[in-house]
């Protein structure tokens, strides 16, 4: 069984390496343009506010996260945008007060769900650890754009094995969203942690196989730099497909990023 308050542990952490990037910022910088087209920095932390009221809502109010599953079902190519759009509109230090605000929350709903119950989401049902999970994967990624913009290097931890774990797991997913069929052989994956850990998911006698440090596979699934840029090897063409169309994130596929465009 996961442990759920390891992982809580973890979104916890992430969150608050997020939010010393936009603490301290002054009021006009939350308007500076991030590398995501259309968005600033205040769009990247009403996108993560938002999200993380409606997995909370999601845990603790399932008649009032219907109501807005029903809204998204009607509007699915900009529902969550024009979401992201309306609360980036607050002044910016109330829009951080929510955003500390909705996290805590979330943490403390996905601690109570009981064990075994899983919970709606705008895509398949999702149990407390699989949100948690991808709560710190759109945490990481969405603070990468901010880094980004802010040109401040973060330091990688360990909390990247959750953000490979999602771009592992939504293989498939990445195939079938690029009109590929979804491919019917394994893919090895091996990523050098920051510490010089080994992580690997599949069987390691596949013939495809991914080998990586893991900042650059983070990179990859959650399209923050081009591939070209990153040292990221594959054998076998299954892998090498799988460079071409990764994506951790749910929804269509994005433009990712230029080559050239961090180096």
């Amino acid at each position: 069984m996961t442990d759920i308050s390891a992982l809580l542990a973890d979104l916890v952490a992430e969150s608050a390496s997020v939010d010393t990037l936009v603490a301290d910022l002054p009021k006009d910088a939350w308007a500076t343009p991030t590398p995501a087209p259309g968005w600033t920095i205040a769009h990247q932390v009403a996108h993560l506010a938002w999200t993380d009221r409606q997995a909370a809502m999601a845990a603790t109010d399932e008649e009032a996260f219907a109501d807005s599953l029903k809204q998204a079902t009607a509007n699915p190519t900009n529902y969550v945008d024009r979401a992201t759009e309306a609360w980036s509109q607050q002044d910016p230090a109330e829009l951080l007060d929510e955003w500390r605000q909705g996290r805590k929350d979330l943490a403390q709903a996905l601690a109570g769900v009981p064990s075994g119950q899983k919970l709606p989401w705008f895509g398949p049902p999702m149990a407390p650890a699989s949100m948690a999970t991808a709560r710190i994967m759109e945490t990481w990624a969405h603070g990468q754009d901010i880094a980004d913009t802010l040109k401040v290097r973060r330091e990688p931890t360990g909390r990247l094995r959750h953000v490979a774990h999602i771009g592992v797991r939504a293989m498939g997913f990445a195939f079938q969203v690029n009109g590929l069929p979804k491919p019917a052989e394994p893919v090895r994956v091996e990523l050098t942690g920051p510490d010089g850990e080994f992580w690997t998911w599949n069987d390691e006698d596949a013939d495809n196989r991914i080998t990586a440090p893991a900042l650059d596979f983070c990179f990859l699934v959650t399209q923050r730099r081009h591939l070209d840029d990153l040292d990221v090897t594959a054998v076998g063409p299954v892998a090498e497909q799988f460079l071409r169309v990764a994506q951790a994130f749910a929804g269509l596929p994005g433009a990712g990023r230029k080559p050239g465009e961090f180096v």
